[in-house]
């Protein structure tokens, strides 16, 4: 893999780019560059937006003028052939494509791009798929963590992207995840409003915690049943913060089975000696901002959760 090194530039937005958060806006330029390495130059004011240091969230306007600091990136083109079974898998793991969109039901244990310590995710293997051009410009709506499945969300035309984070910044969009977690949910505990506070350790990792100084993050919950000493939730997430339904229900009492990070490994155990050994976390369907209304896609749930839970896949 050949690398490019990139001396410092300055972009200035036009309209079409407006509105677009400082973090995207980035990523777009920066291809190839790990998330922690570009939060960490936002971080450290390398980034300047107008010659003023700006937040990740911060949103950009036509006529701003970036400054996008110097950077080694891999060439284009150099992100690593995707295998042949990855291909077929992500082919058949599309629920639902149009000339603007592309829903695929993500599997577990996939990125959805490439960077800290990922060299390939999902938007680098797509567009790969071969006798698909169309996919060349693919982009990423939103993100999934790691080892969550389901529902996502990919751009084949701007105008697309654009009208997805414009429904999404108006609270127009609808996101519905299950989740299974350990002991019975309280009937009376429908709606969590816990600030959320994100760390990022030396190695990049990323950690949320419930604190005070964290951003205000609100979630609702609706038991849909019990499964053994389990509660299977239905979850909507009001706020889109990081890690935010894993923490919430961290903080409620009730972690979610399989989660490695927030979760409790002694009350896993049982099941992973059944062989479930994954995160119980599933985004079932979203809404899609088309030209004149809304179309809501349902991602049906993966195999591995078969034999432990069982629902209506269009309820």
């Amino acid at each position: 893999m050949s690398i490019i090194h990139h001396p410092v530039r300055f972009v200035t937005v036009d309209e079409e780019q407006q509105g677009q958060r400082i973090d995207n806006f980035l990523a777009a330029r920066l291809k190839g560059l790990p998330r922690t390495r570009l939060y960490r130059l936002l971080r450290k004011g390398e980034v300047r937006v107008n010659k003023r240091r700006v937040k990740p969230e911060y949103r950009v306007a036509a006529g701003d003028s970036v400054r996008i600091p110097p950077v080694q990136l891999p060439s284009e083109g150099s992100a690593p052939p995707a295998g042949s079974q990855l291909l077929a898998m992500l082919e058949r793991a599309i629920v639902y494509e149009t000339a603007q969109w592309m829903v695929i039901n993500k599997p577990a244990g996939i990125a959805v791009h490439g960077g800290s310590g990922e060299s390939l995710g999902v938007i680098e293997a797509l567009r790969q798929l071969p006798d698909r051009e169309d996919l060349a410009r693919l982009e990423l709506c939103h993100r999934l963590d790691k080892d969550t499945s389901g529902a996502l969300v990919l751009a084949k035309k701007r105008a697309a992207l654009k009208r997805f984070h414009q429904a999404l910044r108006e609270k127009q969009l609808q996101k519905n995840y299950l989740a299974l977690v350990h002991g019975r949910w309280p009937a009376s505990l429908t709606r969590l409003n816990a600030p959320l506070l994100k760390n990022v350790l030396q190695s990049g990792e990323r950690m949320v915690r419930v604190d005070a100084a964290g951003k205000p993050s609100e979630t609702l919950f609706e038991p849909q049943q019990q499964i053994a000493r389990c509660t299977l939730l239905r979850v909507q997430p009001v706020t889109g913060r990081t890690h935010q339904i894993r923490v919430h229900c961290q903080a409620a009492g009730h972690p979610i089975v399989g989660d490695a990070k927030y979760g409790d490994a002694t009350l896993d155990q049982p099941l992973k000696a059944e062989g479930y050994k994954h995160l119980f976390l599933h985004a079932h369907s979203i809404t899609l901002p088309e030209t004149e209304s809304f179309r809501l896609v349902h991602a049906p749930l993966p195999a591995a959760w078969s034999g432990l839970v069982s629902i209506d896949e269009e309820a």
